[in-house]
């Protein structure tokens, strides 16, 4: 009897076991279902941990982070948020999910089950973000909506009336563009780091407008009161720009006036002995010419012509060199010896005016675009080896012969005219000249070349012709400033 209420004892006590078993396993695989229908714990996707989420509470929490909540952003003073459908921030729900979704569901139920049951779950992989954004309309947005508010545009420097000098320009600021896309797209894509501090680059004043330089200029003709015929041709070597004027009597007029080209013309003199000269120029040659230029000698100017290009018709030689290059109003008629001939009469579109004249010499003419056009030429082969001589003298004009020829205008020093306008130093490639008539008065003044400066480089251009008499001090002291100005307006202090 004892024996069998021992027995009966063991079968409920293994029943009550095995039913106990039965509970917890029951219990067990009730949680690991409830597990294996949500995200893993430690389930990451797109940076937001979603560990026992389903599904659809894992969206939900990712579109809050990341389509709900804005950006904030500060620049100078300003602080406001960017909402993200503003750039058209969109997120690949389905394909975070899916990724997802392959981790929680990587193993079969029944292995998942027992490697549960000895508390082995997996360590799922983080899911990277899957998103999209319009860089098109962030830089849009960066534009109308803070470049146009916060940035300072800079404030050019601006001509003061009555001077020869330019009001200091202010600096402004510009939002960084491009780095404010890349530091803007970083916080849409982060769960967190959400505030950005937007940068901002110094913007130095430009220079005036080449409008505002030929403004003061005009202004500084206006209030010398020079009442006879001045023609200015300047040209910006940088950008080609130019600024071309005349005035007679007072008075604005058309350009392209016919002057006489006094020892200016010794610049197309000395293009076209170099343009037969052999290279290297020969001793003899490079002296005639340095005293031409440098000392405005005319028997240098003849010997030249006799020697490189014709004895009889040199001077026709030059002319049609320079009618060549595009220059229509220059010309040469004749040799400078006293009693030289006149070898030919030239008729031009700028000495057949009638509306204003200068009494310009038969014997050689010009125009202030026109020499301040063969200046061009010549620094353009020095410095490029290209321009109009490089397409129409290839062989005769190379860029050695066109240093050269700039060397020979930088020893034309006098402290005069042009050069005492520009700082002392600077260098300057130029020709000047001017007139003394059969009444023994000046009526005619001259001065072109090419000014050296750190600011930048520039052609100048310029003659006066006064038909009572040309009184040198008021004519030298327009020019000067003239040229003062110029040299200001490409050397303006730095803000």
């Amino acid at each position: 009897m004892r024996n069998r209420n021992s027995f009966l004892l063991i079968r409920w006590i293994s029943i009550a076991l095995i039913f106990l078993s039965v509970i917890l396993t029951v219990t067990q695989l009730v949680r690991y279902s409830r597990i294996r229908a949500t995200f893993l714990p430690g389930q990451i996707i797109a940076g937001v941990p979603v560990g026992g989420l389903t599904p659809q509470q894992a969206a939900e929490r990712l579109l809050t982070v990341y389509t709900a909540t804005p950006v904030e952003v500060r620049y100078r003073d300003a602080v406001f948020q960017i909402k993200p459908s503003t750039v058209d921030f969109r997120l690949n729900l389905e394909a975070m999910m899916t990724a997802a979704d392959l981790e929680r569901l990587q193993q079969p139920f029944w292995p998942g089950f027992w490697e549960f049951l000895w508390n082995r779950l997996p360590s799922p992989k983080p899911v990277p973000l899957i998103a999209t954004l319009s860089e098109e309309r962030l830089r849009t947005f960066l534009q109308e909506e803070i470049v146009a508010r916060y940035d300072e545009p800079p404030q050019p420097a601006m001509p003061m009336p009555g001077s020869v000098t330019f009001q200091a320009g202010q600096a402004g600021t510009a939002l960084d563009v491009d780095r404010a896309v890349v530091l803007l797209s970083d916080a849409f894509r982060s769960p967190t780091s959400r505030q950005v501090n937007l940068t901002f680059n110094r913007v130095s004043a430009p220079r005036p407008s080449v409008e505002n330089l030929k403004i003061l200029l005009q202004q500084i003709v206006e209030l010398s009161g020079f009442k006879g015929t001045l023609e200015m041709y300047v040209n910006d070597l940088q950008t080609g720009e130019e600024i071309h004027f005349a005035y007679s009597e007072g008075k604005l007029v058309q350009p392209n006036i016919a002057f006489s080209a006094a020892s200016t013309i010794k610049i197309p003199i000395m293009v076209s002995a170099m343009m037969r000269s052999p290279e290297p120029v020969p001793e003899d040659i490079a002296e005639q010419i340095s005293l031409m230029i440098e000392y405005s000698e005319n028997g240098p100017a003849d010997r030249l012509m006799e020697m490189l290009l014709d004895r009889n018709t040199g001077p026709l030689m030059v002319t049609a060199d320079m009618q060549t290059l595009g220059l229509e109003n220059t010309f040469l008629a004749g040799y400078f010896y006293p009693g030289a001939p006149l070898l030919q009469r030239f008729t031009t579109p700028a000495n057949q005016r009638t509306d204003v004249t200068t009494d310009p010499d038969l014997y050689n003419q010009t125009t202030a675009s026109d020499i301040g056009s063969l200046l061009e030429d010549i620094y353009m082969c020095a410095e490029k080896n290209g321009g109009t001589f490089a397409a129409l003298f290839p062989n005769q004009l190379t860029q050695t012969k066109c240093k050269q020829m700039v060397a020979y205008l930088l020893k034309n020093r006098n402290g005069v005219l042009l050069e005492a306008g520009i700082p002392e130093g600077t260098q300057i490639a130029h020709k000047h000249g001017w007139t003394i008539e059969t009444d023994n008065l000046m009526h005619s003044v001259s001065d072109a070349g090419i000014v050296y400066t750190p600011g930048g480089n520039f052609v100048i251009a310029l003659y006066m012709y006064d038909p009572v008499q040309l009184l040198w001090e008021p004519a030298n002291r327009v020019v000067a400033d003239l040229a003062r100005a110029i040299y200001n307006y490409f050397n303006l202090p730095t803000s």
